[in-house]
């Protein structure tokens, strides 16, 4: 009976916060766009951080007409977005409570479904075997993968195709494959060996081995993941959402087709966010390393990339971590693919490396701004920057093919400006926050 009540006052409170979560995401867009002139010159070298001033308050109105104030107050990281608010409790929690799991036994060519709320502990070996939840809109389903290993041939080993939220705990070692083609489910192309059409959390403390002729992890809302070891191959993506990606932890080892973690939602390009507070990432991929429409915020983490663009978006924020970038075409790159947003690379801390290969290639390529608040960071190419808006560097420290520099260098379209010079014209900000033009 006790751990039935637990059990309500945590979906309650995940309920409420989720209410929470989704209002403030929306107001962020507003909100951030405030934040971001504070990042503007410092007088005599003086460090200008982004948005660590005082409170915004924004006013969103919801679809019964229901007024919220919102408010973002900066963050000694640099503004933006937070852990506190994208993650709950029960998110971050890596074990479970099995006192009340629902035991399931897997047997090849047998399908097992969930329709109802409630933690199931699934164990053993299984051929031609999807674990399905089609549970009702208000129930979360939390299902503990204890040495489980499935392989298919052309369909999810695990498909979300209705709830309010799932968790994929993770206990001891598991592997999940799907060898052959994807088989649609009527209009829905399940193209992932996990696949959810709802919110989607993986934790725990064990590990995950996936393998897909496609994708690997897919969601179409949210998809988090706040522990857990993780080595997946897929030809196409690694792990994709729709509306965000929000990674707290883990230990992550991907080699992918296409990209390695991807942020997009096709009928909204206000979405499509990255959020990594932390873990390690060794990714190997063909195109992008991280791709998110709209903003890509990291604080924290170890990463290792080899790829066409390691990180891509349209707002990247990076507050710390350390980098070791390896690119053939731009290592950092804020593309025009939000509305949103101006395309914006926002440093504020971490130590970054980035090598590129020869070629038209650049280290750190804006379509918009460069804005260096903190960090080392160090980039060695043909060239190191290169942006079609404005520099600000007003703290940190840059090194461009080894050199120290005390302004940041603009390439602009094919010079030679990689070791601190300003070519064709090219614009380059001053420690003292200035210009030239």
């Amino acid at each position: 009976m006790k751990n039935a009540e637990n059990m309500e006052k945590i979906i309650k409170a995940e309920n409420d916060k989720k209410k929470i979560i989704r209002i403030y995401i929306a107001a962020l867009l507003a909100v951030n766009l405030l934040a971001m002139p504070l990042s503007g010159c410092a007088a005599n070298g003086s460090r200008s951080v982004s948005g660590t001033s005082n409170t915004s308050t924004s006013v969103v109105t919801l679809a019964n007409d229901e007024e919220v104030s919102v408010s973002a107050t900066s963050k000694s990281n640099g503004g933006g977005l937070s852990a506190d608010d994208l993650f709950t409790e029960r998110d971050l929690t890596q074990t479970a409570d099995l006192s009340e799991a629902k035991e399931i036994a897997l047997t090849s060519g047998k399908n097992i479904t969930i329709s109802k709320a409630g933690v199931y502990h699934v164990t053993g070996s299984a051929e031609g075997c999807t674990i399905l939840v089609d549970a009702g809109d208000e129930d979360k389903v939390q299902i503990v993968l204890d040495g489980v290993s499935i392989t298919n041939s052309d369909a999810p080993c695990i498909y979300v195709k209705n709830a309010d939220k799932v968790f994929v705990t993770l206990t001891g070692d598991n592997t999940l494959s799907v060898t052959g083609k994807f088989t649609a489910d009527g209009d829905t192309n399940t193209d992932g060996v996990i696949f959810s059409k709802d919110d989607l959390t993986l934790n725990g403390t064990g590990s995950l081995t996936v393998s897909s002729t496609d994708n690997g992890i897919v969601g179409k809302d949210d998809l988090k993941i706040t522990g857990g070891t993780y080595q997946i191959t897929a030809a196409s993506k690694a792990i994709e959402a729709n509306d965000s990606i929000r990674i707290a932890d883990g230990t992550f080892t991907v080699k992918a087709g296409t990209d390695g973690l991807h942020a997009e939602n096709e009928d909204d390009d206000t979405l499509g966010t990255i959020y990594i507070g932390g873990g390690s990432f060794s990714l190997n991929v063909g195109d992008d390393g991280i791709h998110a429409t709209s903003l890509v915020q990291i604080d924290g983490g170890q990463f290792t990339i080899s790829a066409a663009e390691c990180i891509e978006g349209t707002y990247i924020r990076i507050n710390n971590g350390t980098f070791d970038l390896s690119s053939w075409d731009d290592g950092i790159n804020a593309a025009r693919k939000s509305t949103a947003y101006t395309p914006t690379v926002e440093f504020n801390g971490g130590t970054l490396n980035i090598t590129m290969s020869a070629g038209d290639t650049d280290g750190i390529d804006s379509n918009g701004d460069i804005i260096v608040n903190g960090g080392t960071i160090s980039v060695t190419g043909n060239s190191t920057f290169d942006y079609d808006g404005t520099a600000q560097f007003n703290g940190g420290t840059i090194y461009c093919n080894g050199q120290q520099v005390t302004e940041i260098p603009n390439q602009m379209m094919g010079g030679r400006g990689g070791f601190g010079g300003n070519m064709n014209g090219g614009r380059g900000g001053r420690m003292d926050g200035g210009r030239r033009g």
